[in-house]
């Protein structure tokens, strides 16, 4: 256990200080920089805690029904069954925050639980970056920076589910690159049943895999997935296929995008993200074949030399941008799986590495203005992604300079 803790100090240090600063930032800083007396929480969370509350009662028929809001897969609430369990054991209420609701009891476990579970995002970026070479005082910077930027999933807007997800498909990525392929297909499914935007990534995946393993790397990848959607379809098919299918999203509440416009509009305001998204899962496809062309001696050599892994990973962050890209209405947290993976192709140099940090950093907070208009917020956001990819793209190493004896 200690040498554990020594080799993952600094994403332990990471997790510690923003559950502290996640916690007096909602119950304390936060009320008072508003003039308000309510708790500053991330009421999001909240409908994904009563969708954990029908699985911990059985209630797979209710998962996809009001107030829960749940649009993606099972495993979004999967996540949470752990901490119901302990809220509803201390018999606390989970009604919704508001005036008549101004300070719940609920918090006080769920927003230590939902921001730890959160940080499997930051040991696993720590567990790349352990298996990149990067030293310790740049894995330092590494975790401090990542945290700032997990701070608008976890403790700003409640999604969890976002940040394990990214989390399990990293450390499938770094199974893959030691050739566990097993290992890696259950995580990479695991994190799919969590939130599957992490689907994304996947054509990119699938270029550095033997195309004799291919078959029972997706097959098992699509296991738990299946399960648990499949469970749900069951009890309630039609809320089920009608939420996953369409994915509302309300443009009078969110950001939306110039696809507005184009986007199939559904009743109560709400507009239907998921045929975006189809588009955004093409176009991933296709940036999957132009990065592949040169990774197929790395189908058949075993594990991948430190060059490679960051090569995947940047393109892993490049087909995950795609989401903002393509999305007809955003949330500012949609940008952060970017940013997280961005900063571990960044972190083999001081240079790349504090760039890349200072422009994740500035996008983070810059990504919470109110602002409204289909242009005015997504294209500042898209071109700060797209400046992040460029500061943290793969760099060719130099050869290094031969040593030359000197006669005699």
């Amino acid at each position: 256990m200690s040498h554990w803790l020594a080799r993952r100090l600094f994403p332990v240090l990471a997790t510690a200080g923003l559950v502290t600063i996640g916690l007096a930032s909602t119950i304390w800083w936060g009320p008072e920089l508003l003039g308000r007396t309510a708790w500053a929480l991330p009421h999001d969370l909240w409908g994904t805690m009563v969708a954990a509350r029908r699985l911990w009662q059985l209630n797979w028929g209710g998962l996809y029904t009001s107030p829960t809001g749940l649009v993606g897969f099972p495993g979004a609430a999967v996540i949470l069954v752990p901490v119901v369990a302990v809220i509803d054991a201390a018999g606390l209420s989970l009604r919704i925050p508001g005036a008549h609701n101004a300070h719940p009891g609920a918090w006080l476990l769920a927003g230590p639980y939902e921001i730890a579970i959160s940080a499997v995002a930051l040991f696993a970026a720590d567990a790349l970056a352990e298996h990149l070479g990067v030293a310790r005082g740049q894995r330092a910077l590494l975790a401090a920076a990542s945290a700032v930027a997990l701070w608008s999933v976890s403790v700003r807007w409640g999604h969890p589910e976002d940040a394990v997800a990214v989390g399990l498909l990293l450390l499938g990525i770094l199974a893959l690159a030691r050739s566990r392929l097993p290992r890696s297909a259950w995580l990479i499914g695991a994190a799919a049943a969590v939130q599957p935007l992490v689907l994304l990534a996947l054509p990119v995946l699938v270029m550095v895999i033997p195309p004799r393993r291919l078959p029972g790397l997706l097959a098992r990848a699509a296991v738990p997935g299946a399960l648990l959607l499949g469970a749900a379809v069951a009890a309630n098919w039609s809320a089920t296929l009608g939420a996953v299918s369409r994915q509302p999203n309300w443009p009078a509440l969110d950001h939306p995008t110039p696809w507005i416009f184009l986007a199939p509009h559904l009743a109560h305001g709400a507009v239907a993200s998921g045929p975006a998204r189809i588009l955004a899962i093409l176009v991933a496809c296709g940036c999957a074949v132009a990065a592949g062309r040169g990774w197929q001696r790395a189908r058949e050599t075993g594990p991948w030399r430190p060059e490679m892994l960051q090569q995947v990973l940047w393109w892993v962050a490049v087909t995950l941008a795609l989401r903002s890209v393509f999305e007809p209405v955003m949330v500012a947290y949609y940008l952060w799986p970017v940013l997280a993976v961005a900063l571990i192709t960044a972190a083999t140099t001081w240079s790349s590495l504090i760039a890349t940090a200072v422009a994740a950093v500035t996008l983070t907070f810059a990504s919470q203005v109110p602002w409204r208009g289909p242009w005015i917020w997504w294209t500042p956001m898209i071109a700060g992604l797209g400046i992040t990819l460029y500061l943290a793209r793969v760099r060719p190493r130099r050869p290094s300079a031969a040593i030359v004896q000197p006669d005699g």
